[in-house]
């Protein structure tokens, strides 16, 4: 949180070309907010891992400093000095952490072994399919924005299903990769030094391939296609350890996004905004002042950042289009420059490596699965809207975790973060038994595999 208050100072020095004497009063609201998340750990989970509150608290403070800089952009001269801490798209962001930190905190507190929520698998997974599918249904003028239908939008309100249909997906493939894991396990055939799944065994597959498929077409939006698809691939993967599956999903996915970009080309219909995506991203600057104007003023942006960035307050974000959602890793980016994006991938990094830690930390099979898809989903997210930006991949309507605009994507992630927070508590968490202390999780290899733990006798 000091950081953020730097950050909010060099804001306002660059902005206002001075410093209020309230600069640190957001900062201070977070560090207040975070350290009452952190007392609720230390009572809940008081062995979960440590380094992820902080890294998170990080990235969503510097959020909420980045688009206090945009409202204090947007306001004239003369409102700017005096520009409320809860108004405009930072003081609501402000609200939202707060709010999503209280569902975190409660999801905690309810959910005392992580175990529990296998109960609910099945319910969790219907429940994941209708928040998938709500958007696609809907018509366009409610659930559309720049040409994605991911929202629900009632009256001035408006949320984004699909963010907790992932966390809802997530836990229904854990419970069912864990029960299946023997038959999906078998190989039929070995090709060229890869064991390859019997073909009755691909039906799951095909399925959420499907799914995927539909969703790219319908709501026409590829993030969340790869998302949901690659979280589903990959945790099948660490179910069963077999690359093959891997191989398949890839096969699977890039052949059904190629079949819709040939079909855009040719037939139209729900098919042509996903031609029309690709197009912008093989050549953005064919037509930089309409269709390829989203991607090339980010990339634009990232250019004039260059390696130092224009410093926190010093760039030109409003001239990106929807800088506080999907661009605003370009925007952040202009200011910090090169460096200073590599320092918060890092802290992405750091997330994603202490979940997978705790999924080979953990005991049990459905821990690990559920941390370790937990974690390559926020990983593949970043992936998702960074490639989009930088033009690795076509652009998508994701947000960028912690960092955007929006309490969809907030809530989701906290909650998110509260489930690795449940399952590395379980993993770090000393056994006790047979006249001893057992050794905590994190030991040698085969006691992460369920064979019995050494006693450490008294």
């Amino acid at each position: 949180m000091v950081l953020v208050a730097a950050y909010a100072a060099m804001v306002e020095a660059n902005v206002l070309e001075t410093v209020t004497p309230d600069f640190w009063v957001p900062a201070a609201a977070l560090s207040a907010v975070f350290l009452a998340l952190h007392v609720a750990i230390r009572f809940l989970a008081p062995f979960a891992d440590p380094a992820l509150l902080p890294a998170v608290a990080l990235l969503n403070g510097l959020g909420v400093g980045f688009l206090r800089r945009l409202d204090l952009a947007r306001a004239t001269p003369a409102e700017r000095a005096d520009l409320a801490i809860f108004a405009g798209t930072g003081g609501r962001q402000l609200a939202w952490t707060l709010a999503s930190v209280v569902l975190a905190a409660g999801l905690l507190l309810v959910v005392r072994d992580h175990r529990s929520i296998s109960r609910y698998a099945y319910t969790l997974g219907l429940a994941g399919i209708v928040l998938v599918m709500i958007p696609a249904v809907l018509p366009s003028s409610i659930s559309e924005i720049n040409g994605a239908k991911l929202w629900v939008r009632v009256g001035g309100f408006s949320i984004q299903p699909g963010e907790f249909a992932k966390l809802a997906l997530l836990a229904f493939f854990a419970y069912y990769l864990v029960r299946k894991r023997e038959v999906l396990s078998l190989a039929s055939r070995r090709i060229l030094g890869v064991d390859f799944p019997r073909g009755r065994d691909l039906g799951p597959v095909v399925v959420v391939w499907l799914i995927s498929l539909l969703v790219l077409v319908f709501e026409k939006d590829l993030g969340t296609s790869l998302l949901y698809f690659g979280m589903f691939v990959v945790t099948l993967y660490i179910a069963t350890e077999r690359v093959s599956w891997l191989l398949i999903g890839l096969v699977l996915f890039f052949g059904g996004a190629y079949l819709a970009y040939v079909l855009g080309s040719t037939v139209g219909g729900p098919f042509a905004n996903f031609y029309l995506r690709a197009e912008i991203w093989l050549d953005p600057f064919a037509d930089p002042y309409e269709d390829g104007y989203q991607l090339v003023q980010g990339l634009l942006a990232l250019g004039t950042g260059g390696l130092f960035g224009a410093g926190p307050g010093g760039g030109q974000p409003l001239k990106l289009p929807e800088v506080q959602n999907d661009f605003i890793f370009a925007g952040i980016g202009e200011e910090i420059g090169l460096f200073g994006l590599s320092a918060l991938l890092v802290i992405y990094l750091l997330i994603v490596e202490r979940g997978l830690r705790a999924a080979l930390a953990v005991r049990d099979s459905f821990g690990k699965l559920l941390a370790g898809g937990l974690a390559f989903t926020l990983g593949l997210q970043v992936f998702v809207i960074v490639g989009g930006i930088s033009k690795l991949i076509p652009l998508t309507g994701q947000t960028t975790p912690f960092l955007s605009a929006g309490g969809s994507s907030l809530m989701a992630n906290w909650l998110l973060i509260a489930v690795l927070l449940r399952v590395s508590d379980g993993a770090r968490r000393p056994v006790t038994g047979g006249g001893g202390v057992t050794r905590p999780a994190g030991g040698p290899p085969e006691q992460l595999h369920g064979a019995p733990t050494e006693v450490i006798k008294p």
